[in-house]
């Protein structure tokens, strides 16, 4: 049985749904699984993805208003039987079967969120994506509840897998910290930020809380730290900067682009506090990779996080700006709350991992050939 992975979206995107494409194809390759699983990358893409797995470079793109027409051709010349799209969309016509990983239904919540192309990708597929698709891998069992209520999936038809951190993500003491932070021009103990610039995360409502923090002498903090940006520009992201010019921000918000893993891994450790104040989502790494540090969390009691970040962090209504500024004041000045929160959320972290995500979806790939199979047998 020929099961293939599309990871051609790595060349355009790392973070996100790119880095869990990476992992999960990482860890099905230590599972050592052989050449019947073949990895399909963009031409564009330097290099195999996967070693051990067969190597396949496609010509068309991710997203592409004719990827409907281009890909089924493309694939019809590997003689797949199962075909992983780990970005919500499948190829709808072609002789495989489908699993397809929805990783979250923002848009069809925030549709005003994403930009037009983005809104034609997704709203205008997901429908039929479900209805294709074999089976659906959801990140977590909110994703899952959203695929029934708002699309009418069987709740047989979906498999929660739930995600993990990388495993670098871990405490870091201050003198590994300390190079990073001096190429940053960055003292510890600053509250961070980590993810796209996008509508979706709610910056500009955190920077708005962030500011009424500084005009608030009732934290009993000595001085208020700097808030740390640390992501890529994504889509609609110019109202950010405009929101830190009309407040005033612009001597206290520092922006980090495109940090590696490994600055972030340092970022993570030297802030005092992370906050994520997402309108939604899907599963939420960054709140794990804090956990993971060592880092006191605040963040959106909305979407997955809940799930994700247990009993670990302190949540807020992403809409409630003034709770925002108190759980943000109470997670810096309170020192035994600090305590408490670093403990829960590297025993929280450590529930979570990438060789779990990927047998579970290997699970999902045994099952669905096995039904093919004995589909077979029954013909002949």
């Amino acid at each position: 049985m020929r099961i293939a992975i599309d990871a051609r979206l790595v060349y355009y995107q790392r973070g996100g749904i790119g880095q869990y494409i990476l992992h999960l194809i990482e860890e099905l390759a230590r599972l050592g699984l052989g050449e019947d699983y073949f990895v399909l990358r963009s031409r564009k893409e330097p290099a195999p993805l996967a070693p051990g797995f067969q190597d396949m470079p496609l010509w068309t793109p991710p997203h592409h208003r004719l990827e409907q027409v281009a890909l089924p051709m493309e694939l019809a010349l590997l003689g797949i039987d199962l075909l992983h799209s780990p970005d919500f969309i499948p190829p709808f016509r072609g002789h495989f079967r489908r699993l397809i990983t929805v990783h979250d239904l923002t848009f069809l919540y925030y549709p005003q969120f994403l930009t037009d192309a983005s809104r034609r990708y997704y709203n205008d597929q997901i429908a039929q994506a479900v209805r294709v698709a074999d089976h659906i891998s959801a990140d977590s069992t909110n994703t899952k509840a959203d695929l029934v209520r708002l699309l009418n999936v069987p709740p047989e038809k979906i498999s929660v897998v739930l995600l993990a951190h990388d495993p670098r993500y871990k405490p870091l003491d201050a003198t590994a910290c300390a190079p990073v932070l001096a190429r940053h021009k960055l003292e510890p103990g600053f509250i961070l930020f980590t993810g796209t610039l996008e509508p979706r995360k709610n910056v500009k409502g955190l920077l708005t809380a962030y500011r009424a923090m500084r005009e608030r002498p009732s934290f009993g903090l000595s001085e208020m730290p700097p808030l740390v940006l640390a992501g890529r520009r994504g889509w609609l992201y110019d109202e950010i900067f405009a929101r830190i010019a009309a407040l005033k921000l612009e001597g206290s918000v520092h922006f980090v682009e495109n940090a590696p893993n490994e600055d972030l891994i340092a970022l993570y450790n030297a802030a005092a506090l992370f906050v994520l104040p997402s309108f939604y989502e899907g599963f939420g790494l960054p709140v794990l990779e804090a956990m993971a540090c060592g880092t006191p969390v605040v963040c959106s009691e909305r979407g997955s996080l809940p799930e994700v970040a247990g009993d670990a962090a302190l949540f807020v209504n992403p809409d409630d700006l003034d709770g925002l500024a108190s759980a943000m004041g109470r997670a810096l000045e309170d020192q035994p709350l600090r305590a408490q929160m670093r403990s829960k959320g590297l025993a929280q972290a450590a529930r979570f991992s990438w060789e779990r995500t990927a047998r579970e979806t290997l699970g999902i790939y045994k099952q669905l050939m096995s039904d093919t199979l004995e589909k077979k047998r029954a013909m002949m």
